[in-house]
């Protein structure tokens, strides 16, 4: 088991990931910001889903995803077909010009992190997309809010020392960067963002 002063410097060091999802937003297209590149990774990883599945993966409310989904369907990229098992509900698909578009997003992805891990080996890689993958399986699913059990004594709350509460989305940003180092194709781009499209 690592040390309190581990997991201290290892706080900090995650706090790094930033400046990598920083960098990785720099690198957009001024027509596909981060929330709608989020909806073309998330189609282009598990397929056709309806809007309400969409939203839970992006974990942002429907109108959120509502105004993502059709800056995406403005420019063609998406398509919504009416859903036979509910009239009322539409399936969104990745349309060729959105599989093309999410293309382009992977090769400047892939393109930046050669870039910037030119000088790492393949077994550094390869030990890098280990344990971000092993950190991610350590935390779950990064949509879920995590609780605190409170108190049952008589002991009132102003007595008590609140909890830090981990901040979730660096952990969100970790889950980003290690499923997009598992899957290389795809782009690396932050499926809980909140920038309206």
């Amino acid at each position: 088991m690592a040390e309190q002063a581990q997991f201290e410097e290892l706080a900090r060091q995650l706090s790094a990931v930033g400046a990598v999802k920083r960098d990785l937003a720099r690198i957009l297209p001024h027509e596909c910001p981060a929330g709608s590149a989020a909806v073309l990774t998330l189609l282009g990883r598990f397929g056709s889903m309806r809007m309400s599945k969409l939203a839970e993966l992006l974990a942002v409310d429907m109108s959120v995803t509502s105004r993502h989904v059709a800056h995406v369907a403005e420019r063609g990229w998406i398509e919504r077909s009416p859903d036979p098992a509910d009239k009322r509900s539409r399936i969104l698909h990745l349309t060729p010009a959105g599989v093309e578009t999410l293309q382009d997003l992977s090769r400047r992805s892939t393109e930046l992190l050669t870039e910037r891990l030119g000088d790492w080996s393949d077994e550094e890689v390869d030990q890098l997309i280990r344990l971000m993958t092993r950190l991610r399986d350590s935390f779950g699913d990064c949509r879920t809010p995590i609780t605190h059990p409170r108190p049952t004594s008589t002991v009132t709350a102003a007595t008590v020392p609140a909890e830090p509460v981990p901040a979730a989305p660096k952990a969100a940003v970790v889950a980003t960067v290690a499923s997009a180092a598992r899957a290389p194709t795809a782009p690396v781009f932050d499926p809980t963002t909140r920038t309206p499209a």
